[in-house]
């Protein structure tokens, strides 16, 4: 979906995958696969408190590399840092369209919100797998 009226919701794929320790550091690549599947349902369905549709870009770095975008949700490579893409889709999308970034890191929370963001935590879209 690529709809300029809906709800931009970024996902800081490093982030949010580091927020479970489910072993993600053997296969980065693999879990942010998992995470981009996981949050297909998001694009209709919309956030906790946020109703769908929403546009999805899933922001990657490193070896997550190379992930391909599915439909629902839009995979963005960062050629460097993904902070640094992070806050530039924040800063691009204010101040015409809300713009809500799923992350923990308090430094990108900061840079995002001066843009006009608002910050949601990894378990928005990530909660926590039983015990």
């Amino acid at each position: 979906m690529s709809d300029d009226t809906a709800v931009l919701v970024i996902v800081d794929g490093a982030n949010v995958v580091g927020s479970v320790p489910d072993g993600w550091w053997r296969d980065r690549h693999g879990a942010a696969v998992r995470l981009r599947d996981a949050l297909v349902p998001y694009a209709t369905d919309g956030l906790p408190g946020l109703p769908g549709p929403v546009e999805l870009v899933l922001v990657v770095e490193g070896a997550a590399r190379g992930v391909a975008s599915v439909a629902g949700v839009r995979v963005d490579s960062a050629p460097g840092s993904g902070d640094d893409l992070i806050a530039e889709l924040a800063k691009a999308a204010a101040p015409e369209r809300e713009c809500v970034v799923v992350t923990a890191d308090r430094g990108l929370r900061q840079r995002v919100e001066a843009h006009g963001a608002r910050c949601v935590g990894p378990r928005t879209v990530r909660p926590l797998p039983p015990a």
